[in-house]
């Protein structure tokens, strides 16, 4: 039974996560800036901005899963929202690395999150691996250094294990809501060219992920958390009409109108890459629960 402090517990992935690592019997404890709004496991006070955080949550844990990370599709990517982006991933991990080398906590393994925007928004059609060259947009630049963040924990003697992960399928999650409202009023239709890559993953596949990363010490480095079919933004918008059953006959939204609305942010819709979860496959054997996207969709619309 590993005793594991999680950041970013009360957000969509990390709901389903604790569920999964509690039934398992795994120990349990959370950072919150608001601990009094605790769920039912520990919870302690942190503030990054500040550089506060509740030593007492330390104790006695062997591993850390840290999930938090500002919502990268709430606003508009001004130069504040920026930087908000990278501090909430990048300058959580560094407090946590600094509080663990101060206190000489002995984790055997970090695990962070972290997204395929690492191999940058391109539209070709080159699948990409865990070994692949990063991207060199906004997008790539936050996973790399979130990722860089990450592997300093290696100073530590702990296994480092980072998740790169793709649009995640729930019923809570925000951006497939995004994608299905328009649809539910007969309005959906293609972005932009409609031929840019969609990586997907199901959120009951995720969170058996991280189980895994835990358990099994062999696991170390770079992971695609993505499902290992590929489909574009054309097939993928047509699929969510034929799992709500409503018409998809609307033509495809001009670039130009996503660029004036969204702004440097269209790129999330614009652009893509085809990503494929090569060492969860070839190196683990993990068997998709959802690989093909319709049911994977029909399990949660």
């Amino acid at each position: 039974m590993a005793k594991i402090l999680i950041t970013g517990g009360t957000g969509l992935i990390g709901g389903y996560l604790i569920k999964e690592l509690s039934e398992k019997g795994h120990a349990i404890r959370l950072f919150s800036r608001n601990p009094d709004k605790s769920t039912l496991f520990p919870t302690f006070f942190w503030d990054i901005k500040n550089n506060q955080i509740d030593e007492k949550a330390f104790e006695g844990i062997d591993t850390i899963i840290h999930l938090a990370g500002a919502n990268i599709g709430a606003s508009k990517w001004t130069i504040d929202r920026k930087q908000e982006i990278i501090a909430s991933r990048v300058y959580s991990a560094n407090l946590l690395f600094r509080k663990c080398k101060e206190l000489n906590i002995k984790l055997k393994a970090f695990i962070s999150a972290s997204g395929i925007a690492f191999y940058g928004n391109n539209p070709t059609t080159h699948t990409f691996v865990e070994g692949d060259p990063a991207g060199n947009d906004f997008l790539a630049e936050v996973a790399k250094k979130w990722e860089a963040a990450a592997n300093k924990f290696n100073e530590l003697g702990a296994r480092v294990v980072t998740l790169r992960t793709a649009i995640v399928l729930a019923k809570e999650a925000e951006a497939l809501s995004k994608m299905v409202t328009p649809i539910k009023l007969g309005i959906g239709a293609p972005l932009g060219r409609g031929k840019q890559y969609m990586p997907w993953i199901h959120i009951n596949d995720l969170v058996n992920m991280y189980p895994l990363a835990i358990e099994r010490e062999n696991i170390n480095g770079n992971y695609n958390a993505v499902a290992p079919s590929h489909i574009n933004n054309t097939a993928f918008m047509k699929t969510i009409a034929s799992a709500l059953n409503k018409p998809f006959f609307m033509p495809n939204v001009p670039t130009f109108v996503l660029r004036a609305a969204l702004g440097e942010m269209a790129d999330l819709v614009l652009k893509g890459n085809k990503v494929a979860p090569k060492r969860f496959v070839e190196e683990e054997h993990f068997q998709f629960e959802f690989v093909d996207l319709k049911s994977a969709l029909e399990s949660v619309l």
